[in-house]
């Protein structure tokens, strides 16, 4: 990806949540900015945010809840070993023959009417790569490298819209090809760089930034849709057991790892429900995110589609701190324009639009 600032490539999988198109935004913003050396990524997800500061040279703390998204961001943040070094290893790994496992048991098909998200040739790579892993006893670091480009290579093999809460009832074309495992691409580590998996609010109570990047999760603005409607860590739960390898009780037709479901996987910003006081949960998460944040400055990146409206957006940032500027971004027109803080953005229909607020505390 080429921008203002230099060249750089990010990597990810499908994601529902993913803001690869928004990076160049993001980058022109923070490059715009004086003095800034520490930054957060707070909902890394894929990490492709958290890749894109680490490569511009920021000391880049990268932090979700997800234990992929931990991976994920130690093999391109904290992983320095060279080329040569990681791909001895997949060499052996393609090398393997299938086995008959946990994988293919639950996730592998091999006929049209499976409605499974893998073809079982596939799934049985999976099952004998998977176990090899395990028994190299690499380092974390190294370990984070090989499974994530083992999650890439699933990634490009999947009979799925992009999550695994239901599957394709016909084979997708790319399920037809071999799982192929590839070295990630790495670079240089230029700064100090730290990969968190936690809560936000206690990363934020316990550090201090220049920047804070914020991508939260959100609740949707549908007051049709069910508070018990399935949740980001329930889309992605292969990718947890992926990298776990701990054959989790599963349930449902998607065959979703038992401690995904709504009761034991809900982020408050993604809640639909009000509080005792009439208020959306969600957005009095996000308030309280923003008001504990020590930070000079923090992007927050909000969807239309989002549990907040404008109004309501307006109210929680200008009682938090000072809007520098907002971005909206049209994905239909793939255009994006400042937008001042007045009634021509709180009235614009603001469809299928992604904004960007810059704040200054």
């Amino acid at each position: 990806m080429m921008d203002g600032y230099g060249k750089f490539t990010t990597q990810g999988i499908k994601y529902a949540g993913s803001k690869l198109k928004l990076i160049p935004y993001i980058v022109d913003i923070i490059c715009s900015l004086d003095n800034i050396k520490n930054v957060l990524d707070g909902f890394s997800g894929t990490t492709r945010v958290s890749q894109a500061f680490a490569q511009l040279g920021y000391n880049t703390t990268s932090n979700d809840i997800s234990v992929w998204s931990e991976v994920f961001a130690t093999c391109y943040l904290k992983a320095d070993k060279p080329t040569e070094f990681y791909q001895h290893i997949i060499d052996e790994l393609n090398s393997l023959n299938g086995i008959d496992g946990w994988f293919t048991e639950h996730y592998g098909g091999d006929d049209v009417s499976s409605k499974k998200p893998f073809q079982k040739k596939n799934t049985r790579k999976l099952d004998a790569i998977r176990c090899a892993i395990d028994k190299m006893q690499l380092e974390w670091e190294d370990k984070c490298v090989v499974l994530t480009s083992l999650i890439l290579a699933m990634d490009k093999v999947d009979s799925t819209l992009g999550h695994y809460a239901a599957y394709l009832s016909k084979w997708s074309k790319r399920s037809y090809n071999d799982l192929l495992l590839k070295v990630p691409y790495r670079y240089k580590v230029k700064g100090k760089n730290d990969v968190l998996r936690g809560d936000v609010f206690d990363v934020v109570q316990n550090d201090e930034f220049d920047f804070a990047y914020f991508d939260p999760p959100y609740g949707s603005n549908n007051d049709k849709m069910p508070s018990s409607r399935v949740r980001y860590q329930s889309y992605y739960h292969l990718w947890t057991s992926v990298i776990k390898n701990d054959h989790a009780e599963l349930f449902g037709k998607a065959a979703r790892r038992e401690d995904t479901r709504d009761k034991n996987a809900i982020s408050t910003f993604e809640e639909f429900r009000r509080d005792a006081d009439g208020k959306f949960i969600a957005l009095e998460a996000l308030k309280k995110l923003i008001d504990t944040t020590k930070s000079r400055y923090i992007l927050l990146s909000y969807s239309s589609g989002g549990r907040a409206t404008k109004e309501e957006l307006h109210d929680i940032i200008t009682q938090s701190g000072k809007l520098v500027f907002a971005k909206e971004i049209d994905y239909k027109k793939n255009v994006m324009s400042n937008m001042r803080w007045t009634n021509e953005w709180v009235n614009s229909d603001g469809a299928h639009h992604e904004y960007l607020f810059l704040m200054k505390k």
